[in-house]
């Protein structure tokens, strides 16, 4: 079975009531269709006609994952075909200022999610509603699939710990699409925002992510395959101690150790 996303019919689906309008896009690397055109290109088709592309923005790893070490910040520039800016919201400012904002009368957002709390580009998307509600500019979210599925697991954020790695009050393993995400937002923390949400079709929210048809690519660096996706929620939290979780490795988050792991002994107390 294959999903289909709203770029299958973007011209159909896109909202009347913001035709013609600025528009600004936050992408990343896995924001592509289903034959693997990546989401600028097919908003390039549409620009002049549905809108006009105004400004870029880019999460952790960059637009189209140009910054490659984990928590390597970058900084905007301007695209050179487009002529437009190019914003960082892993720079100086993780929130789009008003600055940056003032490009544009519409954002839209289309990032890939693994489905786990601290994966940083929910936490993009919830600065972004916060400041579009702010500035009065509506959101429009493209939906995608939570490549684990509508399981939750893991204690919920504790709101004294809030970081870029945990905004707000969600599960360690979330079960939720990026729209939902967006929905669950407005509806607890920005009720003042515009939202829209162009839906999927086909789409079974207890689907893994190899079962809905969309090739995998990676929306970072060290998340090569829907298998690391799988250990990550729990593999993730090597990150906090002495202990590598295999980055820069072949197999990130499913590889772990240190030099001063006997590594027979672990495997005996494992086993």
């Amino acid at each position: 079975m294959t999903v289909r996303l709203a770029y299958s019919s973007f011209e159909d689906s896109y909202p009347q009531k913001w035709r013609g309008k600025r528009l600004g896009a936050l992408l990343h690397p896995a924001s592509i269709d289903s034959s693997l055109h990546h989401s600028l290109e097919i908003l390039r088709r549409f620009d002049g006609n549905l809108f006009k592309l105004s400004a870029l923005f880019g999460p952790q790893h960059g637009i189209l994952g140009h910054t490659q070490d984990n928590m390597i910040e970058w900084e905007g520039s301007v695209d050179p075909e487009l002529g437009i800016p190019v914003y960082s919201l892993y720079g100086k400012t993780r929130e789009p200022s008003p600055e940056m904002l003032s490009h544009l009368d519409v954002l839209f957002v289309d990032m890939q999610d693994v489905g786990a709390r601290y994966y940083t580009f929910i936490w993009t998307l919830f600065l972004c509603m916060k400041a579009c509600e702010k500035a009065n500019i509506p959101v429009i979210v493209l939906n995608r699939p939570n490549p684990l599925g509508n399981t939750v697991e893991g204690p919920v954020l504790d709101l004294d710990y809030t970081s870029f790695v945990g905004l707000w009050k969600l599960p360690i393993r979330h079960g939720r699409t990026i729209g939902e995400l967006a929905r669950q937002f407005q509806e607890e923390c920005f009720p003042h925002v515009e939202l829209h949400v162009m839906e999927m079709d086909g789409y079974d929210s207890r689907m893994w992510f190899d079962e809905t048809g969309l090739p995998w690519v990676m929306p970072s660096p060290n998340m090569p395959t829907l298998d690391t996706a799988i250990v990550y929620p729990g593999m993730c939290l090597f990150e906090a101690t002495n202990v590598s979780e295999g980055r820069g490795t072949t197999r990130p988050f499913e590889l772990f150790g240190a030099p001063f792991i006997d590594a027979k002994k672990l495997c005996r107390y494992l086993n």
